[in-house]
């Protein structure tokens, strides 16, 4: 079958020696990012001080515009932040619980890292939580869901794709029954963007936040957060700093907040990292999210059917309209059966409960992904995963 995207591949080089499934953690990098780090280098070797006024300064608007493409948003409507961690605090600063409304809703299958936020800002008894279960650790059910947000409902931050099995939550449902009680949405998509489409004015999500490290091959420090325009002048967020005022070289005493999305932004931004992501940006763009996604489909499909006939067991939703661009394959003892897949250059990781998580990404042949199952068999049948047994968790 003919594969126009893998002429993209010769762009990322850990692909020649590699077979790279690990997107869903780590997106391969971009030839083009060694240029782009030497242009900050050189941009600051020979421009100094003066790069903040010739682009620096504005490039969390700039380059929150190229994330705006790939999310569905208006331009103006995302800017650049380090990680999700610091998105979501700046979103709960907006807000002031009342006695009414002051509950905190989430699956319990959330990352960790923004659960810890939440769990940090209701130990003072301000906010409650209410955690939706799962019955099988790898989805979360939608009518239990929506039964949690009621009426006393302030902020329901979820993921659109939950990182363990890569389950595709139903955002749309959410948002909308959040909205008919009176609350907000906070969409985490660091695990869908860049290879599930979406649109951020069709979901009429209030938030989005997000990172670059995963599938939009963007690198470490670059998150990004979406506010919907309406939101923009109303919120005033307490997690802030001189890029939020309206005159940030006035240094005025007080703060008088930006009239648009800058208002969201807080101290210096990391501009070494915003150079790093913009490659990635721009391919994914290129190449459009309905090809990536199409590819997507059909090459997990046929890894759910190549693991499933070499005996392993697909945890991961079977229905691609309810998964994102990962399968999970149990395995025994998955902890060393991946320490060695990456021994032997086969890179993915695993997690607890799911099993190895496998992501072919646009960059990705098709004969790849029967070598790595072919890899895992090797491996499962000659017991080589033993000499790792006691050598710790991987990732």
């Amino acid at each position: 079958m003919s594969d126009p995207l893998l002429a993209w591949r010769e762009e990322f080089p850990i692909l020649q020696n590699t077979v790279y499934m690990i997107s869903h953690s780590l997106g391969a990098m971009p030839r083009q990012t060694h240029e782009n780090l030497q242009e900050y280098a050189d941009i600051w070797a020979t421009r100094g001080v003066r790069a903040w006024a010739e682009g620096w300064w504005d490039l969390p608007v700039t380059l929150g515009n190229e994330v705006a493409r790939i999310i569905g948003a208006d331009p103006g409507t995302v800017v650049m932040q380090q990680n999700v961690s610091i998105c979501q605090s700046l979103i709960l600063s907006c807000f002031t619980p009342t006695a009414k409304r002051n509950k905190i809703v989430y699956e319990e299958l959330n990352f960790p890292s923004v659960m810890y936020v939440y769990e940090a800002h209701a130990r003072n008894g301000d906010f409650r939580i209410q955690e939706v279960k799962s019955d099988d650790g790898m989805t979360v059910p939608l009518d239990r869901m929506l039964a949690a947000i009621d009426t006393e409902t302030l902020l329901v931050p979820i993921s659109h794709v939950l990182f363990k099995s890569a389950a595709l939550q139903d955002a749309k449902a959410i948002i909308d029954k959040a909205h008919e009680v009176g609350a907000y949405v906070v969409l985490d998509t660091y695990q869908s963007a860049g290879t599930v489409p979406f649109s951020a004015r069709e979901l009429n999500v209030d938030f989005i936040t997000g990172g670059s490290v995963k599938w939009l091959c963007g690198g470490p420090g670059a998150g990004y957060l979406y506010v919907r325009p309406d939101l923009q002048q109303k919120l005033e967020p307490k997690t802030t700093g001189w890029m939020a005022h309206e005159s940030p070289f006035a240094f005025e005493p007080s703060m008088r907040y930006a009239s648009d999305i800058r208002r969201f932004l807080h101290g210096s931004p990391s501009i070494p990292a915003m150079y790093a992501a913009r490659g990635g940006y721009r391919i994914i763009n290129e190449i459009g999210l309905s090809a990536i996604r199409e590819k997507s489909i059909r090459q997990t499909q046929t890894l759910i059917a190549l693991a499933e006939e070499a005996g392993f067991k697909v945890t991961s939703p079977r229905d691609p309209a309810r998964r994102g661009g990962t399968i999970t394959i149990a395995a025994e003892h998955a902890g060393a059966v991946t320490k060695e897949l990456v021994r032997r250059e086969f890179i993915v990781d695993y997690r607890p409960g799911a099993g190895v998580r496998v992501s072919p990404h646009f960059y990705t042949r098709d004969e790849e992904l029967e070598l790595v199952i072919n890899e895992m068999k090797t491996i499962r049948d000659t017991r080589a995963y033993e000499k790792h047994l006691d050598a710790g968790a991987m990732f």
